[in-house]
């Protein structure tokens, strides 16, 4: 008996710890409708405030929820890129209009600069065809995000999918 006791101790703490993982909050996970309440959009702000007093470092696309993309306008007529082919947007954008990231929990629209070029005051992001298409068919897409002050340039393989009317 007093061999399970140790052997109690040590199980019993991870046991406990193992009964909250699966509480994922992450956008996208599922969660029960009648429990959790309607999620409210980021702000939309300029990227000078938005990115204030962020170490550079820490800043990195977000994925946006869908009350972030009804806050931007909706999807209709714009493209979106996506980090994986069932994942929601991190690059909301309109073909040949701004386009909007979320960084730092805020929504920031960059008007376009050059034909895949978007950009406010310090930070730029810039999108590049990448050869090849997904299992879904999506066809792939390089993101780069230069934050402001940054040394380097941030890169993000994904895909570009463009809704129309019908695709909601």
């Amino acid at each position: 008996m007093k061999r399970l006791l140790p052997a109690f101790l040590t199980i019993a703490p991870a046991a406990l710890a193992l009964t909250a993982c699966n509480q994922n909050t992450a956008v996208g996970n599922d969660r029960e409708a009648q429990v959790e309440p309607a999620p409210t959009p980021a702000p939309v702000m300029g990227a000078e405030a938005a990115l204030r007093n962020v170490a550079t470092a820490l800043i990195k696309p977000e994925t946006m929820t869908n009350a972030d993309i009804q806050a931007l306008g909706g999807r209709d007529g714009r493209c979106a890129v996506v980090l994986t082919e069932v994942a929601y947007p991190s690059f909301l954008y309109e073909p040949e209009g701004p386009g909007a990231i979320k960084l730092n929990g805020k929504l920031i629209v960059l008007p376009r600069t050059s034909p895949a070029e978007f950009a406010d005051g310090d930070l730029t992001v810039a999108l590049q065809p990448v050869d090849g298409h997904g299992d879904a068919g999506l066809p792939a897409m390089k993101m780069i995000v230069v934050p402001p002050e940054a040394e380097d340039e941030i890169g993000y393989k994904g895909y570009v999918q463009c809704y129309g009317e019908d695709d909601r």
